[in-house]
């Protein structure tokens, strides 16, 4: 089992930026596939990004050009830059992993492992 604490949000100003970690315990992030997602208030979870084991990454539409998410395995993290932020992108941004996928669509449900989230608020 691996254990994901998230670190790093806060408030900042529409067109400022923020990087928030996921730091990884228990086990190794290499054998997973990784993401972000978040949780608007009132609003269901959708996915930000998410990279596979070999670093190959996607983006929803929303944040593509301004969020890069990126993995370190040797410090066993995983981060999300997120630059030029808009109100929208306000909510809580969770990290996952699983053994066998991470997608950005509605199979979010079948992740095994999230973090406890991290507020954003812009």
């Amino acid at each position: 089992h691996v254990q994901l604490v998230e670190s790093g949000g806060g408030s900042v100003q529409v067109g400022g930026s923020l990087r928030l970690s996921c730091d990884a315990s228990g086990s190794s992030i290499s054998y997973y596939e990784m993401g972000w997602f978040r949780q608007g208030l009132g609003e269901s979870r959708e996915g930000v990004a998410v990279i596979d084991r070999s670093g190959l990454t996607k983006y929803t539409h929303a944040v593509k050009g301004r969020f890069t998410i990126s993995r370190d395995n040797d410090k066993n993290t995983l981060s999300l830059q997120m630059n030029d932020l808009k109100p929208e992108d306000s909510g809580i941004y969770y990290c996952a992993a699983d053994p066998e996928s991470v997608r950005l669509g509605l199979g979010w449900t079948s992740i095994l492992y999230w973090g406890r989230g991290t507020q954003v608020t812009v």
